[in-house]
């Protein structure tokens, strides 16, 4: 069976605006209706375009977005090819049916559908003129195996969350310009219909009974669903949390400013030698986006387990337990039981999406016993995580805080126009002083909002204990520690410029422990390629 691939349906990006025109003349259309044409750009910068208020980007497939923001909450409009009729679908649908058969298809069901679609109209089964059958044939699989109206949000890379508060327009987050709405608006019995689907094709139950609802999409976006108007009063609504093909790396948090490269080069020392860090902060202020970049500085021979309630975390590590909760299906398996079973299973790193419960206990008695523990947790301050960790439901003894070595706080704040992320503050937790009642901590490094840099407070006492310690160097070797955190900021610093792709950092890393710092640092300085 020969499969051809329709033009419409590749990820292809045009270059300019002239070359979009002319491929795709639904877009053309669009712009010929704008009272102003917007400006086009084949690749979004934030610094070029982070205040631009009317803008239009291509995400592929022959879908483009566009943007108009600056006052109130701004405007997404995805541009795609016109929809045809409900009746013609049917149609389609059903001369495809026809045609199904005994034969062994390919796996691909794309491919399939594709084929079986183009011999129902060679055959004249359907009638459909010979301009429209691209477009026919992107809404029928849309229908058929992706996600119907939702497919031209999921295709864009810059969107972080897509949602639907229930009947009533789509509204999406943007990397970029923040929360936008759509010009997409879906009724209630479509939103119900689309829900169903979903959930069914990812086997999953979704009812009156079982309205609440986490399903993972292959592409590792997040889909929570909360079904029916008796417990949502504008009808059945959802999120989706999305995540990028290529995780992103520590390299691209200092580009973005998120990080500093000398915070990366104590990160990278730290975690060489195992420590308990948590990422702290409100919702959507990226703490799962750095706990996963800094995944990468685990050694690559490390036994990791992570552990989640719905799977956000992606690593490189070979030596990868990934473990998930059941909690609709089945016996109930939750955090606590995944986390108690990780400490028998000897990882050198145990990674916990997120502390909310009782596993926050059994995280640090793990702690205790030699297992370094990575998590998330929603807090705003020190004093505010410390509460947390020591109140019901997680229940920390409080003789036990000290175990935490790092406590990182990031933030969603606004500079301009722009909504950025940064890290706020490095703590080291030194101990807890049970007769004052308060917790003993080093800031090593605080955000300056003046200058949107973070600065390093001084020397660090992890630095000076833990990886001393674990290299059995004497007191004198002080000043050669904070060199090697130096060339190590230096190296960050050249991967954020010239190499930051994930796969790129990893290989670095993986170069340094094999072949020590100084050699990769000397090819940096030459302008080479660092892991070569």
């Amino acid at each position: 069976m020969k499969v051809e691939k329709l033009g419409l349906l590749r990820k292809e990006i045009c270059k300019t605006l002239e070359e979009a025109m002319q491929k795709h003349p639904h877009f053309a259309s669009y712009l010929e209706a704008l009272p102003a044409k917007p400006t086009y750009a084949e690749h979004l910068d934030f610094e070029k375009f982070g205040g631009k208020a009317n803008l239009i980007y291509p995400v592929g497939f022959g879908i483009y977005a566009h943007i108009r923001a600056g006052t109130g909450i701004g405007e997404y409009n995805l541009v795609e090819p016109e929809k045809p009729s409900r009746l013609l679908l049917d149609q389609v649908e059903s001369a495809v049916a026809r045609l199904v058969s005994d034969e062994k298809y390919e796996k691909d069901t794309e491919a399939v559908l594709t084929y079986l679609y183009k011999e129902a109209v060679r055959k004249k089964l359907v009638k459909i003129p010979s301009e429209q059958r691209d477009m026919v044939l992107y809404y029928f699989l849309r229908q058929k195996i992706k996600h119907g109206f939702l497919e031209g949000f999921l295709a864009d890379p810059w969107l972080e969350d897509i949602s639907v508060p229930g009947e009533g327009n789509v509204f999406v987050y943007h990397k970029m310009f923040a929360s936008l709405e759509s010009n997409v608006e879906v009724l209630k019995d479509e939103v119900d219909l689309l829900l169903r689907s979903i959930s069914e094709r990812y086997g999953k139950v979704l009812s009156y009974t079982h309205p609440i609802l986490d399903v993972h999409l292959p592409d590792g976006s997040r889909f929570n669903i909360v079904f029916g108007e008796d417990i949502s009063l504008k009808g059945s609504n959802f999120t989706i949390r999305k995540f990028p093909e290529d995780p992103i790396s520590v390299a691209h948090l200092i580009r973005w400013k998120t990080f500093s490269a000398e915070l990366a080069g104590y990160l990278w020392m730290l975690l060489d030698v195992g420590i308990t860090c948590f990422f702290c902060g409100e919702t959507a202020s990226g703490k799962t986006t750095s706990l996963n970049a800094l995944t990468g500085f685990i050694k690559s021979d490390s036994k990791i387990v992570s552990i989640e309630e719905t799977p956000e975390v992606n690593i490189y590590h070979r030596n990868w337990v990934r473990e998930v909760t059941r909690l609709h299906t089945g016996s109930k398996v939750d955090m606590f039981d995944l986390l108690k079973a990780a400490l028998r299973q000897r990882p050198d790193y145990i990674i916990v999406g997120e502390i909310r419960g009782e596993e926050g206990r059994v995280a640090f008695q793990g702690v205790q016993t030699g297992h370094p523990v990575l998590s998330t947790m929603h807090a705003g301050g020190l004093g505010q995580l410390f509460q947390r960790l020591t109140s019901h439901p997680i229940n920390v003894p409080k003789s036990q805080i000290s175990a935490l070595n790092l406590a990182i706080f990031q933030g969603r704040i606004r500079r301009g126009q722009k909504l950025i992320r940064r890290v706020l503050s490095v703590n080291e937790i030194i101990s807890y002083d049970m007769e004052r009642g308060n917790l003993n901590f080093i800031p090593t490094f605080v955000y300056d909002t003046d200058t949107d840099r973070l600065r390093v407070l001084g020397s660090s006492y992890m630095l000076e204990t833990k990886v001393l310690e674990f290299r059995a160097w004497g007191k004198e070797k002080i000043p050669e520690l904070y060199k090697e955190m130096q060339v190590r900021a230096e190296i960050f610093s050249y991967l954020s410029q010239n190499y930051p792709r994930f796969v790129d950092v990893w290989k670095t890393v993986v170069k340094v422990q094999n072949e020590g710092v100084w050699g990769v640092y000397e090819r940096v300085k030459e302008g080479k390629i660092p892991w070569e």
